[in-house]
């Protein structure tokens, strides 16, 4: 049955016993809400587990403040709703800045099994072997890989931008890599 004027004002009747201390009312609240609460943070957590807690939490909160709804405000459900909402997002931050820290703290404490100065020399020593043997291609070959390579163009792109037919880069390229390569491992 779709939810209605006739469903606001039970919600709200039940709310406001609620606030009284009634356990029973809180059960039939709990029954006309609880389905609701939970699609609700089901949607902004994205995770079942993490919704059904946080549904219990929202409808504990009910639980504990009722008190605090005010019908001029608006409807018993929208308040409701509002709490989970509210909930839920502190949810999906919570967890977000966990992970962040957890990343960080990941990053900071790695043990370093590596001797960093040792790699980044290789890794510079590479780089200009790379450039080396670039350099000694033909310019039809180099300026469309340089284009691939170093900007992050397609070969589409690629093609594009020196106005050539796309097949004849993607030949240049293949080509380009093929000498590359061969350069590449006569330069060790």
């Amino acid at each position: 049955m779709p939810y209605g004027p006739e469903q606001d004002v039970n919600v709200r009747e039940l709310l406001i016993r609620t606030a009284g201390g009634d356990e029973a009312a809180f059960a039939g609240l709990y029954d006309a809400l609880a389905d609701t609460v939970l699609g609700l943070t089901r949607r902004i957590v994205r995770d079942s587990a993490q919704a059904e807690e946080v549904t219990q939490e929202v409808m504990t909160e009910v639980w504990r403040t009722a008190d605090r709804y005010r019908p001029e405000r608006g409807t018993a459900r929208t308040w409701v709703l509002t709490l989970a909402h509210r909930r839920a997002v502190d949810r999906v931050r919570t967890v977000r800045a966990s992970t962040a820290r957890e990343h960080l703290a990941g990053m900071l404490s790695r043990d370093r099994a590596f001797d960093e100065v040792a790699e980044t020399v290789e890794d510079r020593d590479e780089y200009r072997r790379v450039h080396r043997c670039l350099a000694s291609l033909t310019e039809h070959q180099r300026v469309p890989l340089v284009l691939a390579y170093y900007q992050g163009m397609t070969y589409l792109e690629v093609a594009d931008s020196l106005s050539t037919p796309p097949g004849t880069v993607k030949s240049r390229m293949r080509a380009g890599l093929r000498e590359l390569r061969v350069r590449m491992e006569s330069d060790t």
